[in-house]
């Protein structure tokens, strides 16, 4: 083995090979029998088509791919999720470009069945909640408003459909751009054939989500919540009667208040309300309403849920009305188990899989996203009498040749800012071919997940390992307000984001200059979007703990951001921060715009320019201001991209940008520009 410096390693991990036959998998879902799901590919621009498991195991496309007409994609939250829905082999989903409703029968085109925006409106009679909720006089206010603005081809949105086949028509969560001021978010029922127009059936809270059926049809359950919280801090969760006339009785709040969040609710096959919930004990289990009576169905220390930054997110299905399929995260490894719905006995199922999403049930059978440390994430079809598991779609495919370079993550615990802990997926450099010196130390870039309310994953990730295969070691850190510890850890950052998840990436990375042989001279610093605000704080830190840093579409200016940001974050900052402009100077304290004469390392950002959620003028005025200071900086803005990167080509030279940026810095022959 060639001994050589860390971070100069060639590797076989190329950005050609990470984009290679990789995809982007989404929405899982059943009919009956039948698998479909959603995916996208950076060679087709990042547009997502649904696709079906044929009855011979072949997998066959369903949405048409062969113009741009149509991406499988909606925008409501902006974040979106829950694009499509299937009813007896026709497919229902969001098109990205219009964000109309299409209706394919098999075998035919896609038509729309939703009008376009500007040529009608969604009409009937809104049902509102009880006068007494917060957001009944905003809503109203705004139904009113005789001045709208100019409408925008896509101003009309749905997700999160839930078909009801009896009548003919779905329920979903709609988002109306054509109001003046913010979005209006509703439940509407939409006629499936397309001939009558799309109907308010439920308004007056400032957002919904996972409208869901009962299986006789008789009761519409939903989720709500209002500014300024965000639906992992406060949701509530409503149940009415679904009348004749295609509106809703007056809605009871089954669960919910200030010190609940509440997840995927959903009706088991005989008519029980399940859902999840962190009421009482701090941890996202699984309750049930029975006979009028809330009740725990599996008290653990383990969380069942997720926040909910997208739509129609599973984390568990019946496979029958006596038994469910779940999927719970524990110190950040996610596991699988079965519950008898009579007695709440868990049963583990032994999979090879430790990152677990989308799951969906039918007797005797489950299916899921799933991957691990060593296995890229994939669509997983495990039958449940013999344990078999089938992997239907892999992410991506690896040749035996990437296998010695494939580095395991180490989940560690370190004490950081407080005496209290953080958490964290370290991998160490790994190669087949070359060591470093033994009296080298090592190059660590650590990153920071977007968010900030989400979490780091353990499965195998090439874009990962595109790094620890060159000689640099990379800590993936789980701060204090991320998901998967329990209520209390996922609420830590309540008022202090750009302190304690900086507190944390800084000694997580000094933890491994003590424990893991890392050099102090040669830490990095990245990450995207919230990641890209925490990269970018940590960089203008009194205290310097980095030697250079990359940010994709990060935050710089807090302020801006409240101004510009969309209406699904537009009070994120009111709990993370606080309310603004009663708070302005600490938004100014916390802006790294404000603070770039304490900014002397190298730093690079990626940017999309059509970022609606980090505009790219933030990005700009950062990158002047090093200009203007002669410190070193890279700037690669790129035409047609949102708040996150799709397409192949982009991605790849974000990635080697990224590299080559520190390439000069994080080598021994590099040290001297530090």
């Amino acid at each position: 083995m060639a001994i050589s410096p860390y971070g100069s390693w060639s590797s076989p991990i190329t950005s050609e090979l990470v984009l290679a036959d990789a995809i982007r998998l989404d929405q899982v879902l059943l009919d009956g029998a039948d698998l479909y799901w959603t995916e996208s590919e950076p060679q087709k621009q990042g547009r997502y088509f649904v696709y079906r498991l044929g009855r011979d195991g072949t997998i066959e496309p369903v949405t048409p791919d062969d113009t741009n007409a149509f991406n499988v994609r909606t925008r409501v939250h902006e974040y979106g999720g829950g694009a499509f829905a299937i009813q007896g082999g026709t497919v229902y989903f969001s098109n990205y470009a219009d964000q109309r409703l299409y209706r394919q029968d098999p075998g035919q085109a896609p038509r729309p069945i939703t009008p376009a925006a500007g040529t009608a409106e969604p009409a009937g009679n809104v049902q509102g909640l009880p006068a007494t909720h917060p957001g009944d006089q905003l809503s109203q206010a705004a139904a009113v408003d005789p001045a709208p603005p100019p409408i925008a081809p896509d101003a009309l949105r749905y997700a999160d459909a839930v078909i009801d086949a009896q009548r003919g028509r779905m329920f979903c969560v709609h988002e109306d751009h054509t109001v003046q001021g913010q979005a209006r978010n509703t439940l509407a029922s939409v006629d499936m054939s397309g001939v009558k127009p799309p109907r308010v059936i439920v308004s007056g809270n400032d957002f919904y989500a996972a409208p869901r059926l009962s299986p006789d049809g008789r009761q519409l359950a939903w989720l709500t919540w209002n500014h300024p919280n965000m639906p992992w801090v406060t949701t509530d969760l409503w149940v009415a009667e679904v009348l004749d006339d295609e509106s809703v009785g007056k809605p009871r709040r089954v669960a919910g208040g200030p010190d609940e969040a509440l997840f995927q609710p959903q009706w088991s096959p005989d008519g029980v309300l399940y859902f999840v919930s962190d009421r009482g004990s701090g941890w996202w289990n699984l309750y049930r309403e029975r006979n009028g009576q809330v009740e725990p169905v599996l008290p653990m220390d383990a969380e069942f849920g997720a926040p909910q930054w997208n739509f129609n997110m599973s984390t568990y299905a019946f496979e029958s009305a006596e038994r469910l399929v779940c999927c719970y995260v524990s110190d950040g490894i996610w596991r699988l188990g079965s519950v008898e719905t009579r007695t709440g006995k868990l049963t583990p199922i032994a999979t090879r899989f430790t990152d677990i999403s989308q799951v969906r049930a039918s007797a005797g059978r489950v299916v899921f996203l799933g991957g691990n440390a060593s296995e890229p994430q994939g669509l997983i079809d495990l039958d449940l009498q013999t344990g078999t598991e089938r992997v239907v779609r892999a992410s991506a495919v690896l040749s035996d040749a990437v296998g010695p370079y494939i580095s395991t993550p180490e989940a560690i615990e370190f004490t950081t800012s407080g005496n209290e802990v953080a958490h964290a997926f370290y991998y160490p450099p790994l190669s087949a071919e070359f060591t470093a010196s033994p009296d080298e130390k090592v190059p660590v870039l650590v990153k920071c997940h977007g968010g900030p309310t989400a979490s780091a994953s353990s499965t195998m990730s090439l874009s990962v390992q595109y790094w620890t295969s060159r000689g640099i070691g990379l800590l993936d850190v789980n701060y204090r307000g991320s998901t998967g510890y329990g209520r209390d850890y996922r609420l830590r950052l309540a008022l202090q984001w750009g302190v304690f998840d900086v507190d944390d990436c800084a000694f997580g990375a000094r933890y491994l200059v003590d424990q893991r042989n890392a050099d102090p001279r040669r830490l990095a610093i990245s990450g995207g979007s919230a990641g890209g605000y925490t990269t970018l704080r940590a960089l203008t830190a009194a205290e310097k703990t980095f030697s250079a840093g990359a940010s994709y579409y990060g935050v710089s200016d807090l302020a801006a951001l409240v101004r510009d940001t969309h209406k699904f974050e537009s009070h994120y900052l009111d709990w993370l921060i606080g309310p603004y402009p009663q708070e302005q100077q600490t938004y100014a304290e916390r802006s790294p715009i404000n603070h770039i004469d304490q900014l002397t390392v190298p730093v690079i950002f990626f940017q999309g320019a059509e970022d609606k959620i980090v505009p790219p003028n933030q990005t700009q005025l950062m990158v002047d201001g090093l200009k203007n200071r002669n410190v070193p900086v890279g700037y690669v803005l790129f035409d047609g991209e949102q708040h996150g990167f799709r397409k192949g080509e982009n991605i790849r030279r974000a990635m080697d940008a990224e590299l080559y940026f520190y390439a000069a810095l994080l080598t021994r022959s590099g040290l001297h520009y530090l």
